[in-house]
């Protein structure tokens, strides 16, 4: 007479697994509990740093505050933002000032990003290559990250001075150009200039999330490719990008943030040249020189709602080219 395991009571069975599951529930539970008792001293802080000063911010963009008496401050609606008054609209969404900073920050975005992109990872490759040296080269590669903005743009401020620069003495001595420009008052260079230095700055941040992940990847891959006699272009595009190309996504989400509430530098090279000027430089000539509290912190809130929607945009973006990658 042969004995069956399946003669076994289904209540004894399914105990041993009702069990685990309640363990794992409860280990679940504990889990997120400390997880919750770990993040609530950041999030308080966080919301007294970040989010006190934002709600304040978003009220104020509803009244006529000025910076001379913030008591006084009446409540107008949306009048700061857009109205209709005898015939005209006012407001910053009707202010073409608003409208050129807004196409000056999404310009400077896209070209000093795809530029920090593509040089950092030019910077990456080369510094993850045997040769000698190496060390001292990735140290002195993070000098102009290591610089302050301010310092830095006031740097350039002084190379790109039309009288005393050193960029202008230099390119005069090779024949490039036979008079001094003015690089950051003139219209037609300022704009290149900000790029430029911005550019020069921020590479290095990019190159090192890069080089990171380029030190990372399986060496298997490469010996194969070689063996195989592929064509280092082809290896590069093939498996190299889309091995990096998560910390290509970190560093351009970071840079692109840094970018669109750019500031510093645009303000220490060019001051409010409306030709330059960025939604920050316009809010901070609202707010402090014009001050008018009420209609900077419209600017504030819709700079802060722009940034928001492009980084949405951006995590969504990357996350289904990485599900359509990871499918292919």
């Amino acid at each position: 007479m042969t004995t069956s395991h399946s003669s076994a009571p289904v209540g004894a069975r399914t105990a041993p697994l009702t069990a685990r599951r309640s363990r794992g529930t409860k280990v679940r539970r504990q889990r997120v509990k400390a997880a919750w008792l770990f993040l609530t001293p950041m999030l308080v802080a966080l919301a007294l740093v970040a989010g006190w000063p934002l709600f304040r911010t978003f009220f104020l963009s509803f009244t006529d505050a000025s910076l001379s008496d913030l008591g006084t401050a009446n409540f107008i609606g949306f009048e700061n933002y857009l109205v209709h008054d005898n015939g005209r609209w006012f407001g910053i969404m009707a202010d073409p000032v608003w409208w050129q900073s807004v196409w000056n920050t999404v310009y400077f975005s896209v070209v000093a990003v795809s530029l920090k992109v593509k040089f950092g990872v030019i910077v990456a490759l080369i510094l993850n290559a045997e040769f000698k040296g190496r060390t001292i080269v990735r140290a002195a590669v993070l000098i102009p990250w290591a610089i302050p903005t301010i310092v830095s743009a006031q740097m350039w401020a002084w190379m790109l001075n039309d009288q005393f620069g050193i960029i202008n003495h230099m390119l005069m001595g090779v024949g490039v150009i036979d008079d001094p420009i003015a690089w950051t008052a003139s219209a037609t260079y300022s704009m290149w200039a900000v790029i430029m230095v911005d550019v020069w700055k921020t590479i290095p941040f990019v190159a090192l999330l890069v080089l990171a992940a380029l030190q990372m990847l399986p060496k298997d891959c490469y010996e194969a490719a070689e063996v195989d006699g592929i064509h280092p272009v082809r290896v590069f595009f093939k498996v190299t990008l889309p091995l990096v190309t998560p910390a290509l996504m970190v560093a351009v989400i970071f840079r692109l943030l840094d970018a669109l509430r750019v500031f510093d530098v645009i303000y220490v090279l060019t001051s409010n040249s409306t030709s330059t000027m960025s939604m920050s430089v316009y809010a901070r000539q609202q707010l402090v020189e014009f001050q008018d509290v009420g209609y900077g912190s419209a600017a504030s809130t819709l700079l802060f709602l722009i940034i928001a929607l492009a980084t949405v945009a951006y995590i969504y973006a990357g996350r289904k080219q990485l599900q359509l990658g990871g499918d292919a």
